[in-house]
């Protein structure tokens, strides 16, 4: 074997903890599709490749020291080239570092392992499962539901303690409630007051198909709470064509209208479109009212249809005026493009006539011939989580797709929903729970 050039090395490992970060940005953009995640994927997937081959020498002097690193990227790229080797010392000091590290150390670390392919990784995370540390639990919970190997007799276990983080934990696992949890203990989680517990359980009761989680989704939704913005887009994702007027509604609050134009963008509705339209000259929001209005559409914000980006004042700020803490990488909406908010509304007034009143769309397309699946394939990333959340409550949580997981995985997860023999509803949400309501009913009398 050549001797090793570690100059060449470290170009590898600083390139792959480069594209670690873009890859994850990837999933959150507005501009890449899952292709092309899966092509900048692969180029990450190389530089990590080259970095194993390197051996313990790699490993002990670039891998290892940068799992102390304060950057997420290159914690996560340094642990998956480790755990992608065979070698037990670097298995026992990446695992250390999950259970001993800090928030971002654990976080970036459990991201990998959530990731990594290597055998006997599963066994090793359920033994932290009884930790002495209950955030090392549910960290570990946590990676392993992400792979899919959390039972439900465990999970139904934990849906029972005391430590809320373990209960939401248990939650937020993708497949469906056992029935006998949604009848017995699901009602009193969709009231309970630990933070953070009901906006779960809501979730989790949608996917399961119980009418309950439905009836507390629209009360977050119209009363105001924890877990607003999601149960804002799961009224959106309903086909309720007043559902979707009353949230166009919503555009005149200045305090909600990020999170109402969010939502609005997946009701599909004509009604929906034109509140858009309403604000699209507020230059706060205007981006995300272009984006929803694509959504619905199918107009595409370029040429005449799209503004110039604003140029950047690179002004100094005081030290003294300056937010230390505020996160300095841009959010997925700074790459949205700004629309031209007179050139679309000219252009849908030409448009409108094609549009029917109480239809979905989806890029211009009405919705029923829009199959999920293939949204879940051509959408951006940043909008493909709420379309799978969308596919998981339609087929009562029988097709799910991890929107987080390499694109290897979740083309994988396509195709076996593509070719799966499981329903998935069409229906208004409101239809899909009544019918599941009825059903809890006459099974209960059944049994009286």
């Amino acid at each position: 074997m050549p001797p090793l050039k570690m100059d060449v090395l470290e170009e590898h490992f600083a390139e792959a903890a480069f594209l670690w970060s873009q890859w994850e940005r990837a999933l959150q953009s507005p501009a890449y599709d899952v292709l092309e995640t899966a092509a900048l994927e692969e180029r990450l997937l190389a530089h990590l490749d080259g970095l194993v081959l390197g051996g313990e020498v790699v490993a002990g002097e670039l891998l290892l020291p940068a799992l102390e690193a304060d950057d997420a990227g290159k914690i996560s790229a340094a642990a998956f080239a480790l755990l992608s080797g065979n070698g037990k010392r670097e298995l026992e000091e990446t695992l250390a570092v999950f259970d001993g590290g800090d928030a971002l150390q654990q976080n970036s670390v459990g991201r990998a392992l959530g990731l990594s392919e290597r055998e006997g990784l599963e066994a090793a995370l359920r033994k932290r499962l009884k930790a002495d540390d209950v955030a090392l639990r549910v960290a570990a919970f946590q990676v392993l539901s992400f792979r899919g190997a959390i039972s439900a007799e465990f999970r139904g276990e934990w849906l029972y303690r005391d430590d809320a983080g373990q209960v939401i934990a248990a939650l937020q696992d993708a497949n469906p409630l056992s029935q006998d949890i949604v009848q017995s203990l699901l009602p009193r989680l969709l009231v309970d007051p630990r933070p953070g517990v009901r906006e779960a359980a809501i979730m989790a009761g949608l996917v399961s198909g119980a009418s309950p989680a439905w009836k507390a989704c629209r009360q977050v939704a119209k009363e105001g709470g924890e877990g607003r913005r999601q149960c804002l887009v799961t009224l959106a994702l309903g086909r309720d064509e007043k559902d979707a007027e009353w949230l166009a509604s919503l555009v005149n609050n200045e305090e909600q209208r990020a999170d109402v134009l969010w939502a609005l963008g997946f009701s599909g509705q004509t009604v929906a479109a034109e509140a858009c339209l309403q604000v699209m000259h507020d230059e706060r929001v205007a981006n995300l009212a272009g984006e929803a209005f694509s959504a619905i559409t199918g107009l595409k914000l370029e040429g005449k249809y799209q503004l110039p980006p604003p140029e950047e004042e690179e002004s100094l700020v005081p030290l003294d005026d300056e937010d230390l803490d505020k996160d300095l990488v841009p959010g997925p909406e700074a790459s949205l493009p700004l629309p031209a908010a007179d050139a679309v509304e000219g252009w849908w007034k030409q448009a409108r006539k094609s549009f029917e009143r109480g239809t979905r769309y989806l890029r211009g397309q009405k919705a029923d011939e829009v199959e999920l699946l293939d949204a879940l394939r051509s959408e951006p990333m940043r909008r493909r989580p709420v379309h799978a959340l969308d596919l998981s409550i339609r087929s009562r949580g029988a097709q799910n797709l991890q929107p987080q997981a390499f694109t290897l995985r979740q083309l994988a997860e396509w195709e076996k929903a593509r070719a799966g023999s499981t329903r998935v509803s069409k229906h208004p949400f409101a239809k899909i729970f009544l019918g599941w309501g009825k059903a809890v009913t006459s099974r209960r009398k059944r049994l009286v």
